[in-house]
């Protein structure tokens, strides 16, 4: 039975896509750089904002200094813009209220920044609680290392066989599978559902009405 339910959050539970894309433009913009469509970014995020600008800078992330700039200038325009344009995906709202009317058990754990995480929850969920709500915090390795999702569990006395890992792309699958949890992928966010598939995802919904019966009849 499963007791907890650990959901990425870009791409599984919000579409932030272009506030992280518009902050991270900023930041290229006043590196003299060449910015990219929002649609770019969905290849760019999931491991961390330092590989985010990594990715949108390309080679010339070689430059220390140049990076430099575009993260800073990141982190300051992502802090006032997170919750701009960023919306919660269509029934996750209604799935969390399920979840907890059933007595599972939701958190949060994801690689974007941990001060941006509850600020987002807070705009988009206002009335689920989570048992749980991380970003990445520098305590710990960003996923797909399951060290994390490994402290979290411990933290509620919950055993890997009991936790399901929802997310939306390959790196959520190998955080799955090195915290030994159960996983379901979501084919809604900014990975396409092959990508899922490849990396080893036992299951992908298509919307959270999909989801929520995955999770309720897990055996």
């Amino acid at each position: 039975m499963i007791k907890l339910v650990v959901f990425d959050l870009d791409g599984t539970l919000v579409n932030s896509l272009t506030d992280l894309a518009l902050s991270v433009n900023k930041g290229l913009k006043a590196a003299g750089l060449e910015e990219h469509p929002v649609n770019r970014y969905k290849t760019f995020v999931g491991n961390g904002r330092e590989m985010l600008v990594r990715r949108a800078m390309g080679d010339a992330a070689d430059d220390a200094e140049k990076f430099a700039l575009v993260l800073d200038t990141f982190n300051r325009e992502y802090e006032i813009h997170c919750n701009d344009n960023t919306e919660a995906y269509e029934g996750c709202s209604e799935m969390l209220d399920i979840l907890a009317e059933k007595g599972i058990f939701t958190a949060v754990l994801s690689n974007k920044p941990d001060e941006f995480v509850e600020q987002i929850l807070t705009k988009l969920y206002p009335n689920h609680t989570f048992s749980a709500a991380w970003g990445q915090k520098p305590e710990y390795k960003c996923k797909p290392d399951g060290e994390s999702l490994h402290a979290m569990l411990a933290q509620f006395e919950i055993l890997p066989e009991e936790c399901m890992y929802i997310g939306d792309s390959d790196v959520d699958v190998y955080t799955a599978q090195n915290g030994s949890v159960h996983m379901a992928g979501v084919s809604w966010g900014f990975r396409e559902k092959s990508e899922l598939i490849t990396a080893g995802a036992p299951y992908v919904a298509n919307t959270a009405e999909q989801l929520l019966e995955y999770i309720i009849n897990y055996e």
